[in-house]
């Protein structure tokens, strides 16, 4: 190998290691990014705070039929959560207690239509949606109801239904979106 041609290849091999600890590093931070349209698309830190309504969440799906629908269907994409899932984000729109209404003109949480919560008849490629079974249930002391609140087309709680608290590993808060 030429002197250059090794001196180029140990410094790609120094930057790439470099940015390897830098993305470890920043991971250990809890530092995440979505790529999605579930929720603004943007940097985020996980916190320790509380889940309340409104709150940004990171979770794993739990490994159920639905869920492994979708990522057969690649709305789900893989990661390192239970059955081979890459984490959601979401919005927490409804809690413990709160009346949950599915009809073919959205979502609506105690008699109040959620903004972008269509239920959608079929995906881009032309498949039947799954539709959450239920047409209105209360949610238990640990269901929450994770939809986004900024598009129309995310795969959220009005295909998958109410997740118990324990799928959520963290709120999360933007560090900076675009």
């Amino acid at each position: 190998m030429k002197p250059l041609t090794k001196r180029l290849a140990i410094g790609a091999a120094v930057a790439v290691g470099a940015l390897g600890l830098l993305t470890a590093a920043a991971y250990g931070l809890g530092l995440r990014i979505n790529t999605s349209k579930s929720i603004p698309k943007g940097l985020y830190v996980m916190t320790k705070e509380p889940i309340t309504v409104g709150s940004y969440v990171i979770l794993c799906p739990p490994d159920v039929g639905v869920f492994r629908e979708a990522k057969a269907r690649g709305y789900l994409g893989p990661g390192y959560c239970p059955g081979g899932y890459g984490n959601l984000m979401k919005r927490v729109l409804a809690a413990k207690e709160d009346v949950v209404t599915v009809s073919p003109q959205g979502l609506t949480v105690n008699g109040h239509l959620l903004p972008l919560s269509k239920p959608l008849p079929k995906d881009g490629a032309g498949r039947p949606m799954p539709a959450y079974q239920a047409t209105t249930y209360t949610l238990g002391n640990l269901e929450l109801l994770l939809m986004s609140d900024v598009s129309g087309t995310s795969f959220d709680g009005r295909y998958f239904g109410p997740v118990n608290v324990a799928q959520v590993q963290s709120v999360i808060h933007p560090v900076f979106t675009w």
